[in-house]
């Protein structure tokens, strides 16, 4: 991945690493360490294109895993759910007490999503969706599929592991953290959805500054 080398000095970057972890945002980290906005906001694009770059080479799940779509951004009148207009649909991969995987699709038809699963989750793995169509295939394919039924959730005991809260609760996480950017470029959006994939997998801060500073040395930037 070739990039040109980052002309900040080690202690800027460095500085601009932590802020990053934070959370803070481009421009007020700019403001606390006296760099000039546009190289803050550059050097913030850099981390995130290295992140996305690193987590798509992730391993594939297996065991226990929850599929789910979600959407982001758009305008709040209109339709909403999974026809909803101006938004970005997302669709998302999490391994129970373990990591996630999120990716921006064109749609949440089965002819996009099955070969994400196919190709993200092991063979035999037990995996938990809604009742979305999409996912119909799923029934006679090499996976364990196990429908929610919200109507039934956590009746007795067999029920209560028949949920896709893990990956509902990722997306809340990620709809908060967005929301302080105050509207994102579409183009730029992937970029950010693996920035909330990053924090969700690389748990403390000290492991994620840790994990970013191993991966810039990496690339180089």
């Amino acid at each position: 991945m070739a990039r040109r080398r980052c002309r900040l000095s080690s202690y800027h970057q460095g500085k601009l690493l932590e802020l990053f972890v934070a959370g803070t945002t481009a421009r007020t980290a700019a403001d606390l360490t006296g760099v000039n906005r546009h190289s803050a906001t550059l050097f913030y694009h850099k981390i995130r294109d290295m992140i996305a770059y690193e987590l798509e080479d992730e391993s594939p799940f297996g065991g226990e895993v929850e599929v789910d779509e979600s959407y982001f951004g758009g305008h709040r009148k209109g339709q909403r759910g999974r026809a909803a207009a101006g938004k970005v649909p997302v669709f998302g991969i999490l391994k129970r007490r373990g990591k996630v995987f999120t990716k921006v699709i064109a749609d949440a038809s089965g002819d996009t999503l099955i070969p994400i699963i196919e190709r993200k989750v092991w063979p035999d793995s037990i995996v938990y969706s809604d009742s979305w169509t999409a996912y119909n295939s799923l029934d006679v394919s090499g996976f364990h599929h196990l429908r929610v039924n919200h109507s039934k959730e956590y009746v007795d005991g067999e029920n209560r592991r028949n949920h896709i809260n893990g990956i509902e609760n990722f997306w809340n996480q990620a709809k908060r953290h967005l929301r302080k950017y105050n509207g994102i470029p579409k183009e730029h959006f992937p970029l950010f959805l693996k920035e909330c994939e990053f924090r969700f997998n690389f748990g403390s801060p000290a492991e994620q500054l840790n994990t970013l500073g191993k991966w810039k040395r990496k690339h180089l930037i």
